[in-house]
């Protein structure tokens, strides 16, 4: 069995724990005054991220200043996906979290109150893009047809990952009802293939890299679907939003700069990624980032969700243009 880098371990531990516990020692961010280049006292946010090369904008943002720039201190709380985060949302553990948009859409349906108040990141229309489906060399696994009938791992169900690989598989000529879907977080990906509990499985970089490396790459999925698809939004909640307008507004700000100095410094990136999530500095070299944008995309998001409730992944298609509001 091929050794594992031992930091995966690492992410495995933190993404199964979304901090859900209240810090007790941070602060409300509604009873600190605003900050920045006043030089006022900093507002405490608590935001839900995965630890993700896909992610690392949050990171470089507070590592620049650009966040205390604006006036914020940023509490980064492991999680395993947006959809997860969605619970801490609405209880006011955390005030924002960055996730796929499919923990919006059900929220919207339930009327939970969550909102999307920009993009976070996108994947790459040609070439290697962010995630990819991957199997081991001997898997006999090579095309998106071969998929059928096999375990196929993603990190969260019915979301833009288990949807876009069915919808490429039937476009392949393979029949993706016979696909059996199972949960397994990013960083177990590997075990689990070499253990032989599933047969294929849809990671990110650095996973896909390491896998891809010495298995199969079958497929970059966004690419087949929907090129170019928004990978990551920021979400937080129409209470947050009424209550305290003007800290979602000095956040939004200091992601846009984050994402804008993330995507034209890719060293910055880079760096971080070797800081924060342990990487070394020769697999971090080559990591596919993905596009750092704030722009929301509503067209495609629209079509994702059409898409979505073509395959069940939703009953009904939700309100975007209620959900999705650009900040």
């Amino acid at each position: 069995m091929k050794k594992r880098i031992a930091v995966f371990g690492m992410f495995a531990a933190a993404a199964l724990a979304l901090a859900g516990c209240t810090d007790s020692g941070a602060s409300d961010p509604a009873a600190t005054g605003s900050a920045g280049d006043s030089g006022g006292e900093l507002r405490q946010v608590r935001v839900a991220s995965l630890p993700i090369s896909d992610q690392i904008a949050l990171q470089v943002g507070i590592d620049e200043g650009i966040f205390e720039k604006h006036g914020l201190e940023v509490e980064v709380v492991p999680s395993q996906g947006g959809a997860q985060a969605i619970p801490a949302l609405m209880s006011g553990d955390i005030q924002f979290a960055i996730g796929q948009p499919f923990g919006p859409f059900r929220a919207g349906l339930q009327d939970l109150g969550v909102t999307v108040i920009s993009n976070f990141s996108s994947s790459l229309p040609t070439g290697k893009d962010v995630n990819a489906v991957v199997a081991l060399a001997d898997s006999g696994i090579e095309r998106p047809a071969d998929l059928a009938g096999k375990k196929v791992a993603v990190n969260s169900l019915g979301a833009a990952g288990d949807l876009t690989i069915k919808a490429a598989v039937d476009a392949d000529g393979g029949d993706s009802s016979t696909i059996e879907f199972v949960e397994v977080a990013f960083p177990d990906a590997e075990a689990q293939l070499e253990a032989g509990n599933i047969d294929a499985a849809w990671v990110p970089d650095p996973f896909m890299s390491k896998i891809g490396a010495e298995g199969t790459i079958v497929m970059h999925p966004y690419q087949e679907v929907l090129p170019g698809l928004t990978v990551l939004t920021n979400i937080t909640t129409d209470e947050l939003i009424e209550k305290d307008p003007e800290l979602v507004k000095d956040y939004a700000a200091a992601v846009a700069e984050a994402l804008e100095f993330t995507q034209n410094n890719d060293d910055a990136a880079r760096a971080a990624i070797v800081k924060h999530l342990e990487i070394p500095e020769e697999v971090a070299a080559g990591i596919t980032l993905p596009t750092f944008d704030p722009e929301l995309d509503i067209e495609q998001i629209d079509e994702l969700a059409d898409l979505a409730v073509k395959y069940g992944s939703l009953d009904t298609k939700p309100d975007i243009e209620a959900i999705f509001q650009q900040y």
